[in-house]
């Protein structure tokens, strides 16, 4: 799986728009000046895999086969320090809404991308966006992807 999630970081990693890109391992649970990301950040996790067997082949590896569907998590989050209110200044209204153009220029990278060979393509299956308190925007998009002889 490590080599799916290091696919992913380096896919996202050449879209300009993102300052950090890493492992989701807690970084945006830290409040204030706390946070150790960059802005826009793009964390990548793993939330979970399911997998089936297909068989033993004594000439492949792995040997006992299986094959695996695997749901991965991009969060996308950005330190929002602009009114994105209806009557606001035009260039503020503009900037409040950029997370979501870096969402865009994500999904534009991964979605129907195959990370490594022997697996399918990633396929976006959902998105939530989390309410905090603390001025960050914080956008979680899901993607699956099928991994064949795993």
């Amino acid at each position: 799986m490590d080599a799916i999630l290091k696919a992913i970081q380096n896919k996202i990693g050449e879209s300009t728009e993102i300052k950090y890109v890493d492992e989701n391992w807690g970084q945006l649970d830290l409040y204030g000046n706390e946070i150790p990301v960059k802005w826009p950040c793009a964390l990548i996790s793993l939330n979970s895999a399911a997998f089936t067997n297909i068989g033993t082949d004594p000439k492949a590896l792995p040997m006992n086969r299986q094959e695996a569907t695997a749901n991965i998590e991009i969060t996308v989050a950005k330190l929002k320090l602009t009114n994105s209110s209806y009557k606001a200044p035009m260039v503020q209204k503009l900037q409040s809404w950029e997370v979501w153009e870096v969402v865009k220029a994500i999904h534009n990278k991964l979605h129907g991308w195959n990370p490594l060979p022997g697996t399918g393509k990633l396929i976006r299956t959902g998105i939530s966006q989390v309410r905090r308190d603390d001025g960050v925007q914080e956008i979680r998009v899901m993607y699956s992807v099928g991994i064949h002889n795993c």
